[in-house]
Formats: C-alpha cells, structure tokens, sequence
C-alpha cells in the first residue's frame, strides 16, 4: 500500500483488517474511523486526529502516536508495544486488556481513560497525568 499523504481526511473511513504498516498518516484526521483487527507497525500517526475511532484488536507495535489525538478512542485489546507516544492525548480512551509493554508516554494525558487489564509494567510514563484513570487492577487515581 502507497503511504497516505499527510492531512488526509480519513474520517468515519474503514481499515478494518487492513495491513497498513509503515504507513503515513501524519497529521491526518481519522475521527471515527474504524481500525479493528488493522496491522500498523511501525506506523506514523503523529499529530493525527484518532478521536473516537476504533482500534480493537489493532497491531500498533512500534507505532508513532507522538501528539496524537486519541480522545474516547477504543483500544480494547490492542497492541501498542514499544509504541512512541509521547504527548499523545487520550482522555476517556479505553485501553482494557491493550499491551503498553514497552511503550512511551512521556507526557502523555490519560486523564479518565480506563486501562482495565491493560499491561503496563515496561510503559515509560515520565511526566504522564493519569488523573480519573482507571489502573489495569481497576482502581482509581483521583
């Protein structure tokens, strides 16, 4: 697959089960798209616009989320493992069971997002506001 140009306006578009790897999307508005089940390793979603979209199940391994919009987004399940995502912005996103393993949140805002399950023993989270959160055993930070 061609890299998507930067920009692009990817909203409510669907890439379920997609093979997107190394693609670009920097910048690209994907609001309510639909990723479930997508391979995008190594992909770059920078300054991309990811807000309520789908990604269940979605193999985002080694992917590029640095200032990312995230809001409400569904990550049920997926794996984010020694994803870059650095200042990324993921209020209420739901991350249950999702693998962090690895991954980079420095200053990333997970404010009310809910990580039931999700595996965050490696995740890098310098700086990360984890304010409302729901924590992988299920507690609260307030």
């Amino acid at each position: 697959m061609p890299p998507l140009t930067c920009r692009a306006d990817l909203t409510d578009a669907s890439f379920v089960g997609a093979n997107v790897t190394s693609a670009e999307f920097v910048g690209a508005d994907l609001s309510r798209a639909d990723l479930t089940g997508a391979i995008a390793h190594d992909a770059n979603f920078a300054r991309a616009y990811l807000t309520r979209t789908r990604l269940r199940g979605a193999d985002l391994t080694m992917t590029f989320l640095t200032w990312t919009f995230l809001g409400h987004a569904d990550l049920t399940g997926a794996d984010l493992s020694g994803a870059y995502m650095t200042g990324a912005y993921m209020t209420g996103a739901y991350l249950g069971d999702a693998d962090l393993s690895g991954a980079t949140l420095i200053s990333a805002y997970l404010g009310k997002a809910n990580l039931t399950g999700a595996k965050v023993v490696t995740a890098i989270l310098d700086g990360a506001d984890l304010t409302g959160a729901i924590m992988p055993d299920g507690t609260s930070i307030g």
